[in-house]
């Protein structure tokens, strides 16, 4: 019988993504995940080298899935509102996807896949510029920075919202996230 490398490799990323979200890099084990994606753990290195290298792998595949499909639209106020809410939205459905960039933050000196992923700050910068030209070059980077923030806080911080702002819904925090996000215009 062939070996279905593709396959493999899927079980093993989508076991890794659950892990690394839940205990970071340092945290998680190669043979939970492998025993997980129901593989022999020597499969993970043959794939990606060793443990970082598949954080690295999952990274990868979980940030084009951040941020596929979306898209500054509008005008002004609008497209950073839209562009929060969005962003807010795929958080909420996605939790792993910002918990995992905050375990890149907490346990790498520098980020995964710099070059390509800087490229794509750049489109969503000039985007915005384009959006609200009010908002010309560094201030349309910083915009951009807090855009991110306020999407990602409720994701990233659910106990500190839920004690912030008991008794609020998820339909209540995205209005507020995308009347924030619109302020910054």
């Amino acid at each position: 019988m062939a070996w279905n490398t593709e396959e493999t490799r899927r079980k093993l990323l989508a076991a890794a993504t659950q892990h690394f979200a839940r205990s970071g890099l340092a945290g998680a084990r190669i043979d939970a995940i492998a025993r997980d994606a129901g593989v022999n753990k020597e499969r993970i290195y043959q794939y990606f080298g060793d443990k970082a290298g598949l954080f690295a792998s999952v990274l990868d595949v979980e940030i084009d899935r951040l941020l596929d499909g979306i898209e500054v639209s509008g005008q002004g106020a609008d497209a950073l509102g839209n562009l929060a809410g969005d962003l807010h939205d795929r958080a909420l459905e996605h939790p792993h996807l910002p918990r995992l960039l905050l375990w890149e933050s907490l346990e790498l000196e520098e980020p995964v896949s710099p070059q390509s992923r800087s490229a794509g700050c750049a489109r969503m910068v000039t985007a915005i510029g384009e959006a609200a030209p009010r908002l010309e070059g560094r201030s349309a980077a910083e915009i951009l920075l807090s855009v991110i923030a306020i999407a990602f806080a409720d994701s990233c911080l659910p106990h500190l919202t839920r004690l912030v702002t008991p008794g609020s819904c998820r339909e209540l925090r995205r209005a507020a996230v995308v009347q924030q996000a619109s302020a910054l215009a």
